[in-house]
């Protein structure tokens, strides 16, 4: 039997930008991060990576868990989220644009938003080294609805061998960037036989399928998101 667990998606981990800065919303504050994993881990919850969560997607275990997962890779998140994650014995799962690594989100730039640090590859086995997980977000943060067929197949699998390559960690968990799949695409991830975090629209209280397993419900978590469910 499968069950829905909840899953905060988050982005950045710093500072607000100003006002008005093009995605703004997907930027938490360390101050608002550390207060939303200690409430958590007050009321009796433990937050797990994708990896982690599996047991208990899939029915084999059972405990007051939800999923922690970041997008993008960046390196706002190492510095400020991971100590976090270490104080309350928390794992979570980091998305990454594998061609992206050391470089900087430069998919956001036509909308005119900052260009923030992606974490290099010895960031990231910094972060794989604290038993967090480390998952694909494609090669180059494309909308593979918009790919031809074998361009998208090699944006999944291309990804995959460079993370890696890049640090000798398995990496088994994928998520299509802008939350957009189609049924051919997650037949593809399917076969590759990467699990994927539920897709949704960003902002959004949504339900999707984690390969292996079941149902979850995802949330953005945002500066001012204070816990209010008591069970899973």
């Amino acid at each position: 039997m499968t069950r829905a667990i909840p899953i905060l998606m988050y982005h950045q981990i710093d500072a607000m930008p100003p006002a008005g800065t093009p995605f703004r919303h997907l930027t938490v504050t360390p101050a608002a991060f550390a207060a939303q994993m200690r409430w958590m881990h007050r009321l009796g919850y433990r937050g797990l990576s994708m990896r982690d969560l599996q047991p208990y997607l899939s029915g084999e275990r059972r405990g007051r868990v939800f999923g922690i997962t970041f997008d993008d890779g960046y390196l706002n998140v190492l510095r400020h989220a991971l100590p976090v994650l270490r104080d309350v014995g928390f794992s979570a799962t980091n998305y990454v644009v594998a061609n992206r690594v050391g470089g900087t989100n430069d998919w956001d730039a036509a909308h005119g938003s900052r260009q923030v640090p992606l974490m290099s590859a010895g960031e990231l086995r910094q972060w794989a080294a604290a038993g967090q997980e480390i998952g694909s977000h494609t090669t180059d943060h494309v909308d593979l609805t918009r790919q031809e067929p074998e361009q998208a197949r090699a944006q999944i699998a291309w990804s995959r061998q460079l993370l890696q390559a890049m640090t000798d960690q398995p990496v088994d968990a994928f998520c299509f960037p802008y939350g957009a799949t189609t049924n051919t695409t997650s037949s593809w991830r399917a076969r590759r036989a990467i699990a994927m975090r539920p897709p949704s629209s960003v902002g959004a209280r949504g339900r999707g399928t984690t390969l292996g397993s079941c149902p979850g419900s995802r949330w953005t978590a945002r500066p001012e998101w204070r816990p209010s469910w008591r069970n899973c």
